[in-house]
């Protein structure tokens, strides 16, 4: 039997959740719901069920590589995979394949995100393990498909054929990026869609295969580091060829371009905890529909907002406030409309260009 090793990829920004996210501190290294655990801790725990702590890796940025062993403290040094630069998922995970296949070339993978929230903990874990059971032998890839409940359009979508089935597990037929509301609607009419969560599970045979196949130009440039992986020459090595990368996603560059894929519908309260929106959703309200997180907070007369202070010693009043975001730091105060979570990253960029980097 294969042994199974995870890989976390925790490299993102979060700049939807600005102002607490910050390139200093991003999305996956902080507590939004006030659980005790930051995003990325939630994440190792729910997989530390499934994999040895030798077996899990956690693939960042290197600027965090300090941020990442204070929150995991249980993870071997070794296994925490710096990137020199953002180069989107399929960079991320060919260069963590390289680094286990060296180390276990009969190794058994899954992907995950590690800012995603799940609730059914339990349902995660019996489907994970179905999947790492297909795997084990078979040289397909599953990834898990999410049961919609409403007509999202910040997801994309994968169709399975209902005819093609092998126990809990289909066929796919189609990834699909996100929809407008129209076809989202569609979608859930049809009973055959599902959310793409961004979780994969495979062999390591089977992904080195598919890389190779569907983006050779990538792991040609990544291989030509294999020599100095595990070495101290490895750091060096990947900063010559990273910025050779394409960036480009694992979704686009190798799942819709392969034939053998597998999906594992699940239903586990997931949510990728996208926007503060989503904050909202997932969070307890009041009688008047509030969100409060945080301390010191006192909110006269607000109905339907999301109310988020994140500053030690600093008190956030407001009075008179409806269907708003109202976010505090130690540095900065956001107010903006509920819905306009889009607007965040235009914001970024003029506080960026007119405040000054500090204060993103």
């Amino acid at each position: 039997m294969r042994t199974p090793y995870c890989v976390i990829m925790a490299g993102g920004i979060g700049s939807r959740f600005w102002p607490m996210s910050t390139e200093e501190s991003p999305k996956q290294f902080l507590d939004f719901l006030g659980t005790g655990e930051s995003l990325i801790q939630q994440t190792y725990r729910r997989v530390r069920k499934i994999f040895e702590p030798e077996h899990i890796f956690v693939v960042t940025h290197a600027n965090y590589a300090d941020l990442t062993s204070t929150h995991l403290s249980e993870l071997p040094v070794k296994n925490i995979i710096l990137e020199p630069l953002r180069r989107n998922t399929a960079p991320c995970i060919a260069y963590a394949a390289m680094k286990i296949k060296k180390r276990d070339p009969k190794a058994n993978i899954f992907i995950t995100p590690a800012d995603h929230l799940i609730v059914d903990e339990d349902a995660f874990e019996r489907q994970i393990r179905k999947g790492l059971e297909k795997t084990d032998s078979s040289d397909c890839f599953v990834t898990i498909g999410i049961k919609p409940n409403k007509p999202e359009t910040g997801y994309g979508y994968i169709q399975f054929d209902e005819t093609k089935k092998e126990g809990e597990i289909y066929m796919v037929k189609a990834f699909t990026e996100k929809p407008d509301i129209e076809h989202a609607q569609k979608f859930i009419d049809s009973g055959d869609f599902l959310w793409n969560a961004g979780m994969f599970i495979w062999n390591i045979e089977a992904l080195s295969a598919g890389l190779d196949k569907h983006l050779p130009e990538l792991m040609n440039t990544l291989g030509r580091s294999w020599k100095d992986l595990d070495t101290k020459y490895e750091a060096d090595s990947i900063a010559k060829v990273y910025a050779q990368c394409d960036n480009i996603s694992i979704d686009y560059g190798l799942m819709e371009r392969s034939e053998n894929v597998r999906v594992l519908p699940t239903v586990m309260g997931w949510s990728d905890v996208g926007n503060w929106g989503a904050i909202y959703d997932l969070s307890t309200k009041d009688a008047k529909g509030n969100a409060l997180i945080g301390n010191s907070i006192l909110a006269e007369g607000c109905e339907g907002c999301l109310i988020v202070n994140s500053a030690p010693g600093r008190a956030l009043v407001l009075n008179d406030m409806k269907d708003k975001i109202v976010v505090q730091t130690d540095k900065t105060t956001l107010t903006f409309p509920m819905g306009n979570d889009q607007a965040i990253k235009q914001i970024v960029k003029a506080v960026k260009i007119q405040l000054g980097e500090n204060f993103v």
